[in-house]
């Protein structure tokens, strides 16, 4: 015959496991839903022609009357494979090349810290 307080341990360490598996299901629910509500607004933002306005340079999918100042916005993750160096090019490119006509919409106060990343978010689905 098994000692019953085996039993409730046992039953405690698989109550507890199951708990966790729970929680870190809802966090990546939870992690999902907010990514996909900041690509939206990245999107929102980028196409902005008052904030992003990346439109105005940037030939980018479903953007219309792009401009062809700067590269086409495709294949990003390949071409930024670290997502700090979109987020510091959007931020301020004269760091890397003082010369870009590309403004430095973080220096200058464009856009906000917040605003680029969804930007950076939206660019990297690109």
């Amino acid at each position: 015959m098994q000692n019953p307080l085996v039993k409730c341990k046992a039953l405690a360490k698989l109550i507890a496991f199951s708990i966790s598996v729970i929680m870190f299901m809802l966090v990546s629910m939870t992690s999902m839903a907010s990514t996909a509500d900041d690509v939206a607004e990245g999107k929102k933002l980028a196409f902005d022609r008052k904030k992003g306005n990346c439109l105005a340079c940037h030939a980018m999918e479903g953007g219309d009357l792009a401009g062809n100042t700067g590269p086409p916005l495709v294949v990003m993750k390949a071409r930024y494979p670290d997502r700090s160096k979109l987020s510091e090019q959007i931020a301020d490119p004269t760091i890397r090349n003082p010369n870009s006509l590309m403004p430095p919409f973080g220096r200058h106060g464009i856009l906000t810290k917040d605003e680029i990343e969804k930007i950076t978010t939206y660019l990297l689905t690109l």
